[in-house]
């Protein structure tokens, strides 16, 4: 099972289990995911940095990794991994790599054999909160010391850790699946093949994304959808972004409280009323900050694929993907913004309409990866807002 490692919570709570993974020490804000797959897809992405993810599904790592199924470039952005049980034995014919492979190659320390229905409902309870895991101390004080000392994820500006640092043009859509015979014997195998951009519906608008911690599908779905797609960092300029002449912006999720990204949400005003804007997650926030807005802190977040969201303009539901600790109050941009969506499960806010301007925003993930497709209509959306100017 490996050498005994110790989880500890900031308010003195202890777990014992076994490390995977690598060995060492790691802090970060404890959150739970309740996805049953697409493990690969949560660790490399990058609105995980600051954070030590619980995989609320018992058993993690049955079909190990590939080096396809990321989010993010240079691997793992979490900061810790907790699961019930890891998988040594994956089975499936895209493997790769186990997981506990795949974490010791990116230096991320893991645990197991914890009751993580316990912790789960731990942080349900008592909120999200930093937490340590180490194989190398196993002194329950010691690392309370540790994780007692730890400042919080608010007081640091993440995006500036994951954020790319060149512009770059995206050109690939999303997969789509083939299934090939073998034989004549009625047996297909299932291939997975990165759809050309050429044989994608022309359109001839430009967006630009602002990297704040994009999801390689964000990109993925804004081709599929036709758009000539230029990433940029976070850092960038608006006046430079303005300068690029695109038909749209794309404000992209990322990781952290949105307070600290001061740069963005300035870059961000100065767009407004420019270009049409849509943003996603943590870019939603930022753009709810940048309108005048305030945000508020979830007790425990939202990260999962099953999330229902009511779209309050057709009023279907949709499962969607989430990960957020933080809010835009909706109230607080009262006559700027009107709610379109609402998450079912306790009501907080999931979108928004600009009254005026172009611009409109989710909190939800409609990129998935992993996770439902549900909103992916919402690429379709941003095309028909930069086509007519109009909602």
């Amino acid at each position: 099972m490996g050498i005994k490692a110790l989880l500890v919570l900031a308010d003195g709570t202890v777990f014992e289990g076994h490390g995977f993974g690598s060995e060492g020490e790691t802090i970060g804000e404890v959150v739970f995911n309740t996805s049953m797959t697409g493990y690969q897809e949560i660790l490399t992405d990058a609105s995980y940095r600051g954070q030590i993810v619980t995989m609320t599904c018992t058993q993690i790592g049955n079909y190990g990794v590939n080096e396809e199924d990321i989010e993010s470039a240079g691997g793992i952005k979490a900061e810790g991994f907790i699961v019930k049980e890891a998988c040594d034995f994956p089975s499936n014919w895209r493997s790769s790599s186990s997981l506990a492979g795949y974490m010791k190659k990116y230096h991320i320390v893991g645990i197991q054999g914890i009751d993580t229905r316990a912790l789960t409902k731990h942080l349900r309870n008592f909120g999200a909160q930093p937490g340590i895991i180490s194989t190398i101390d196993t002194d329950p004080l010691n690392l309370l010391k540790k994780v007692k000392a730890y400042p919080g994820i608010s007081s640091f500006d993440l995006v500036k850790d994951v954020t790319t640092d060149k512009v770059y043009a995206w050109v690939q859509g999303c997969w789509k699946w083939q299934c090939k015979g073998i034989g004549g014997s009625g047996v297909g195998i299932s291939n997975r093949e990165k759809t050309n951009p050429q044989s994608l519906t022309p359109n001839p608008y430009h967006v630009v994304v602002y990297d704040f911690g994009v999801k390689f599908n964000i990109l993925r779905n804004l081709v599929t959808a036709g758009f000539h797609v230029t990433v940029v960092p976070a850092l960038t300029a608006a006046e430079a972004v303005l300068d690029m002449d695109p038909d749209g912006i794309l404000l992209s999720n990322g990781p952290g409280d949105p307070e600290t990204v001061t740069y963005a949400i300035e870059n961000t005003k100065k767009l407004l009323g420019k270009k049409p804007i849509f943003g996603i997650c943590l870019g939603h926030q930022i753009l709810g900050l940048a309108l005048g807005g305030k945000t508020y802190k979830l007790k425990f977040g939202h990260h999962g694929g099953n999330h229902p969201v009511k779209d309050l303009s057709t009023n279907k539901v949709e499962i969607t993907s989430q990960n957020h600790n933080y809010c835009v109050d909706i109230k607080s941009l009262r006559g700027q913004v009107k709610l379109t969506h609402t998450n079912l499960y306790d009501g907080t806010e999931e979108g928004m309409q600009h009254v005026e301007l172009p611009v409109f925003s989710v909190q939800h993930h409609p990129e998935a990866g992993p996770g439902p497709n549900d909103s992916t209509h919402l690429f379709g959306r941003f095309g028909q807002l930069i086509q007519n100017g109009t909602f």
